[in-house]
């Protein structure tokens, strides 16, 4: 009689928002799930296309962090860098590296902050031979509708043959980005309409216009003018970011998959990370458990993703408890 192997869990968690990255959620979870007697867990962190896409993607693709300085969104300089995959023709720029509203602090000003330091990092991966730049735009602190990237991109002598890809997990559309994302940026009601008539404003000396079109308002319309001037792709960032680190083989040769993030809720379902892993272990016939800051979703919500074993964890500590918990729970056939 043949012994059928034993299989690992998957863990492929997002980032705590402003707590742990998801590489830390990650190993706190495998950690617990080794507690309980398992076999060591494939571990996946993974990310939306938004600020942690690049800690996300570069270990586990292989690459190196090229460092450079560049033009903070308020003008200071900022030390930062790009990632550059092993094989040389893929880089990785995350904008809130240059141009995110944690590098602003107290010191918000929509109307001020530029997206110059994103287009200088953009510029140097294409001079580094990068044929594909992925740049994540989330967390970001401005609302310029790329007008400063773009200044840096020229200024450098452009990306040549280089090809752009926007990685995001919102749908706005370009007009729509000061509304949307002004007031956390800091913008009050009167500034939101002097944004929106400067987006206006740009959106015609653009080569497109990228005013309506679905995904060009993200990161204060980064996208949009990036897809206007470059012919930038804009992709929804978390079904890229799965398939470009293997998710649905990995899934397939798992026992279960645990997923996680700061916040399960609403949003969750509407195109956000743990919502398409759901929809993919769904598809599968795997099943999926969750381990979140806080479980704000319904039990119908929980359903449409045959989200099974949910539970909150707030510190390193408590996730590695959860972990043991699930995994004492796989192992007596309990989950």
């Amino acid at each position: 009689m043949s012994v059928v192997p034993e299989r690992p869990v998957l863990v492929a968690p997002d980032k705590f928002k402003g707590t742990f990255n998801a590489a830390q959620v990650a190993a706190a979870i495998g950690r617990g799930l080794e507690k309980a007697g398992l076999m060591p867990p494939d571990l996946c962190p993974v990310a939306d296309g938004g600020d942690g896409t690049l800690d996300a993607l570069l270990p586990q693709l292989g690459g190196e962090l090229i460092a450079r300085t560049v033009t903070g969104p308020l003008g200071a300089p900022v030390k930062t860098g790009f990632g550059l995959i092993e094989d040389g023709g893929t880089a990785i720029v995350e904008m809130a590296m240059a141009s995110g509203l944690a590098l602003v602090g107290d010191n918000k000003d929509a109307w001020a902050a530029t997206t110059y330091g994103t287009g200088e990092l953009i510029a140097a991966a294409a001079q580094a031979g990068a044929a594909v730049i992925l740049v994540a735009v989330g967390g970001s602190a401005t609302t310029d509708g790329g007008a400063g990237a773009i200044e840096a991109i020229e200024a450098a002598g452009g990306i040549g043959r280089a090809k752009i890809v926007i990685l995001t997990d919102v749908r706005t559309v370009w007009e729509d980005a000061p509304k949307v994302f002004g007031p956390q940026k800091g913008a009050d009601p009167d500034m939101v309409a002097r944004l929106e008539a400067r987006l206006h404003e740009l959106a015609q000396t653009l080569p497109k216009d990228p005013r309506g079109v679905p995904m060009t308002g993200a990161a204060g319309g980064l996208s949009g003018g990036l897809w206007a001037k470059y012919g930038a792709a804009i992709e929804p960032g978390a079904s890229f970011v799965l398939d470009a680190l293997g998710f649905d083989g990995r899934m397939r040769a798992a026992r279960a998959v645990v997923t996680g993030e700061g916040k399960l809720d609403q949003q969750t379902l509407q195109g956000k990370l743990v919502g398409e892993i759901g929809t993919r272990t769904r598809q599968a016939g795997v099943p999926l458990h969750a381990i979140v800051g806080r479980d704000e979703l319904d039990g119908f919500g929980k359903r449409m993703i045959d989200l099974q074993m949910v539970q909150e964890a707030t510190n390193l500590e408590e996730l590695e408890a959860a972990g043991e918990r699930l995994g004492e729970a796989l192992a007596s056939g309990e989950a």
